[in-house]
């Protein structure tokens, strides 16, 4: 009975997001008021019955319905509860659920967080996400039905949970990612309402800015906590493999990268209006991109899920619709729109236009570099494998550009800078920079080029933003006072800049320096790694929940002191009897230490991966002080309409007339 209470909740959920793209829709270009009031209710009902779809899935899976055929290909009674919990995402059908669930929570965020904006305005707004809502519950409930039954022949228990799945990667990583990617859809819908209305403004601009800031700071955890995932669990030992589903997760991360800083150009200066329409319809078409690898099956990866060929036309036909759809739109509306601020050569936007351009051709190089072989494959015009090499040749120069620009455009000003003051400005952190970089690089062993690049730069963005935090701080009433005058904004700025230094300082310096060696190893065998020996102690033998396990123990010895033990493992699941490795790792801030068991070879001897890997802790948790900068970001008060006088102001602009430029000057 409750499974099918799903399908009628996802059926009614339907009915409403249809009616929730047509009326408001149609209230606000025709001026009818009663009409677009109904958007916020229409949005929460269709919420309301999305929960209770994924709710009536995940008691399914807690009280072990192997009656429904997801439950049963997804799950076991020997599964633990949490990751009975966790595999309701585990399979296609359920993490397309949460994404649906996901992205009527956003529909429902902006309706109640939107209530100060104009009717005509959020009325469309809601319009295009009830569209979106509707490709995507047609989706599930054509093509991908997670209710559907195992009857008469309910088979006496699951088929357990993918082992490479049952882990607490899994019960965070597709969430915040799905998060990242369905929060686009707002940046877009705002972006589309603007066009549609004829309102490409400043305040167009203020509005959708902090949605796209949190839609980013989320899909930043994701994407670190995938990388994370991948580190320990698959046994490797490394942290991105430029595997295609991986970079489909990189593709909006870059893009809306570019337009977040693109909606600050346009909140402050009133340009780029046209260009950062663009990159939030670019931005969400990506998020669709992704989900079309994933689910279409034109992928092989421990990330993929689905393999039906009818998914995939799906999907495809969903991301060609919103593409075109979109873009026609933009054709039509965006030539119109005329801009008479105006800047230097040497000014802060053109920074962030130059730094723009970069990160939109990053996209571009990692688009080809993961597309381009799937094309030829699926024209039958051979196979082509494009791997780590082609894409550290090409997307590092981009990285490292960027990354030097932005530490320069931190002081620069807006409209027009001073090229003397600005070179005497960057004199003193170039400077320390060049002195604290070659420190480094001398401390973990010699001077690489490109060692030297990524740490500069990691090191220029960080002395950069403490040089301009600290020119900001003066006050006559003392630093204190001054740190505290800053802005929110601000300060989610400068967590932004260190988080990403950070991050290129870990993936540099872990890329570089990290040592790895694979053994042949007995009990009683003792390797050297760097500065630190393994000592292979013994083999035991433990029993879990649902598994059995081999264990090896090592002693890490550093200057002949233990400083560790450690515990990797062989699992052999009791259904279907799939063996898995699990690494051990002493985790440091400044190091971690990594050893996996591979295969046994004889007479006692084991296939062991040694490891050392400086600093990659930094990049995980670089990700993670970007998405607290964001979320400290978006929590700006001038992120809300405060009274009538704004909200009035933001009205300037009716439906009717024809798009206007903006010529504010915020400086």
């Amino acid at each position: 009975m409750f499974p099918e209470l799903g399908q009628i909740a996802l059926i009614l959920a339907l009915l409403l997001a249809v009616l929730l793209s047509v009326v408001p829709l149609v209230g606000s270009l025709t001026g009818r008021e009663q009409l677009q009031a109904f958007a916020r209710p229409l949005a929460s009902g269709m919420f309301v019955f999305i929960a209770m779809a994924f709710g009536l899935l995940v008691h399914a899976f807690l009280t072990d319905d192997f009656s429904v055929a997801y439950v049963a290909n997804n799950s076991n009674s020997l599964l633990p509860w949490f990751y009975k919990f966790s595999a309701v995402w585990g399979g296609h059908e359920g993490s397309l659920l949460l994404w649906i669930l996901l992205l009527s929570g956003w529909t429902l965020a902006v309706a109640i967080f939107s209530r100060r904006l104009p009717a005509v305005m959020i009325s469309q707004v809601l319009s295009v996400m009830g569209m979106i809502c509707v490709g995507f519950l047609l989706f599930i409930i054509l093509t991908s039905n997670p209710f559907d039954r195992l009857l008469p022949n309910i088979p006496a228990d699951g088929a357990d949970l993918n082992p490479l799945l049952q882990d607490i990667g899994l019960i965070m990583h597709p969430p915040m990612l799905y998060m990242g990617y369905v929060g686009f859809s707002v940046a877009f819908a705002f972006a589309i309402a603007a066009l549609i209305n004829g309102r490409l403004d400043a305040a167009w601009a203020r509005w959708s800015r902090p949605w796209t800031t949190v839609a980013w700071a989320f899909l930043s955890v994701g994407i670190a906590l995938g990388s994370w995932w991948a580190y320990y669990e698959l046994g490797w030992g490394g942290w991105w493999f430029w595997d295609p589903v991986e970079n489909a997760s990189l593709l909006p991360w870059l893009a809306g990268t570019a337009l977040m800083h693109s909606l600050a150009v346009t909140e402050k200066r009133g340009v780029f209006k046209t260009w950062t329409v663009l990159l939030a319809i670019i931005a969400f078409s990506l998020s669709l991109l992704g989900t079309f690898m994933v689910r279409s099956g034109v992928l092989t990866s421990v990330h993929a899920f689905a393999s039906d060929p009818e998914r995939g036309t799906f999907l495809l036909m969903l991301l060609a619709v919103t593409v075109i759809a979109s873009l026609t739109l933009y054709a039509f509306r965006a030539p119109v729109v005329h801009v008479r601020s105006r800047y230097g050569s040497l000014s802060r936007e053109i920074f962030l236009l130059l730094n723009n351009v970069l990160l939109v051709s990053a996209t571009l190089l990692v688009g080809i570099g993961t597309l381009y072989p799937l094309v030829l494959d699926y024209l039958d015009m051979g196979k082509l494998s494009i791997g780590e090499p082609f894409f550290n040749t090409t997307f590092t120069p981009l990285a490292v550009a960027a990354g030097l620009l932005l530490g320069a455009g931190i002081f620069s000003r807006w409209k027009k800078t001073d090229g003397g003051w600005l070179g005497r400005k960057l004199l003193w952190p170039l400077a320390i920079s060049v002195v604290v970089t070659t420190a480094v690089v001398i401390g973990y062993g010699g001077f690489k080029p490109w060692a030297f690049a990524g740490i500069f730069t990691a090191v220029w963005v960080a002395v950069a933003t403490f040089w301009d935090l600290n020119d900001k701080s003066r006050s006559r009433k003392g630093r204190l006072h001054g740190l505290k005058r800053q802005s929110r904004s601000y300060w989610g700025m400068v967590l932004g800049h260190l988080g990403l230094a950070m991050t290129i300082a870990g993936v540099t310096v872990v890329s570089n320096y990290g040592i790895e060696r694979d053994v042949r190893m007995s009990p009683g065998d003792v390797a050297t790694v760097g500065d630190y020996q393994f000592a292979f102690r013994a083999m035991g033998q433990r029993q879990g929940q649902n598994y059995s396990s081999q264990y090896g123990t090592f002693d890490v010895i550093k200057g002949g002191e233990r400083i560790a033990v450690l515990h990797p493992e062989k699992r052999q699941y009791s259904v279907g009897m799939r063996v898995m490795t699990e690494a051990d790792i002493d985790a440091g801030l400044s190091r971690d230490i990594f050893v996996a068991i591979g295969e046994h070879i004889s007479d006692g001897a084991w296939a062991i991966r040694l490891q050392y890997k400086p600093l990659i802790r930094w990049l995980w948790l670089g990700a993670v002080v970007m998405a607290i900068g964001g979320f400290f970001a978006i929590s700006d008060r001038r992120y809300r309409i405060r009274d009538r006088a704004d909200e009035t102001a933001a009205t300037a602009n009716s439906p009717g007339e024809p798009l206007k430029g903006n010529a504010e000057a915020v400086s």
